[in-house]
C-alpha cells in the first residue's frame, strides 16, 4: 500500500484549502470528515444508531444529517461526543482503507481529518501534515462562512479538538496559514519531500 499522509488541523484552520493545493499537484484527497458526513446518511445502521443515542432530531425531515443540532448536542458533553464517534469512526476508517486500496498508482495520498493521532504502525497514516492558524483568525472565518454557526459553537468546538501545541506533537509537516507566510510554497516543499528518496520526518 502507497504512503497515507494525513492533513489535520482545528476548525476554520483552512486544512480544506491546503488540501486542494495537494489535489492540484495531482494528489488524491480523502476528506474524511465529509465522507463521515455522507455515511451518516447513506449508511441506514449509523443512522439507527444516531438516532438512537441522540434522538430523530440529529436528522431533518428530507433525510439530511443536521450538523447544527448534532454539534449543539454533542460538543457541550464531551461522554455523548465519544460515543458518537464511536459509532462513525470505525466505519471510516473501513472506507477509508477501501479509497487508499484503490489509488495505488498515486505517489501517496492525502487523508483530511480534524481529529487525528500521530502516524505509526496500525494508524493507516504515515504522516501527519498539521495546519496551524491562530485561534482569533479561525474564528473570524468560520463566523464568516459558516452564518448559522455562533460565537458560543465555534468556542464549544474548539474545546474539543487539539490545541496548536498537541498538533505540533503529532506533526511531521507543519503548514501555517496565519495570512503571512505563502501557503503554495509551504505545500511544495512538502511535496517534494513526500515524492523525494529518503524521507525524514520531524517537521521544518
Amino acid at each position: 500500500m502507497g504512503k497515507v499522509v494525513g492533513v489535520t488541523g482545528g476548525i476554520g484552520s483552512g486544512k480544506s484549502t491546503v488540501c486542494r493545493l495537494f489535489m492540484t499537484l495531482g494528489i488524491p484527497v480523502y476528506e474524511a470528515d465529509a465522507r463521515a458526513r455522507w455515511l451518516t446518511e447513506h449508511d441506514p445502521e449509523i443512522r439507527k444508531e444516531i438516532v438512537a443515542l441522540l434522538g430523530a432530531g440529529a436528522y431533518r425531515h428530507d433525510g439530511s444529517y443536521d450538523t447544527g443540532f448534532v454539534s449543539s448536542k454533542v460538543f457541550p458533553d464531551k461522554g455523548l461526543l465519544t460515543e458518537l464517534n464511536s459509532i462513525v469512526h470505525p466505519r471510516v476508517r473501513l472506507d477509508t482503507l477501501k479509497w487508499v486500496e484503490a489509488r495505488q498508482d498515486a505517489p501517496y495520498v492525502i487523508k483530511e481529518a480534524a481529529i487525528m493521532g500521530k502516524a505509526g504502525p496500525g494508524t493507516g497514516i504515515d504522516f501527519v501534515v498539521a495546519v496551524l492558524s491562530p485561534v482569533e483568525l479561525r474564528k473570524k472565518r468560520v463566523l464568516s462562512r459558516d452564518i448559522h454557526r455562533t460565537e458560543a459553537q465555534f468556542d464549544a468546538i474548539l474545546a474539543n479538538q487539539a490545541s496548536d501545541s498537541q498538533l505540533l506533537e503529532i506533526a511531521d509537516f507543519v503548514v501555517r496559514n496565519d495570512e503571512k507566510a505563502m501557503l503554495i510554497p509551504q505545500v511544495l516543499q512538502i511535496h517534494e519531500r513526500l515524492v523525494g528518496a529518503g524521507i525524514e520526518t520531524g517537521g521544518f
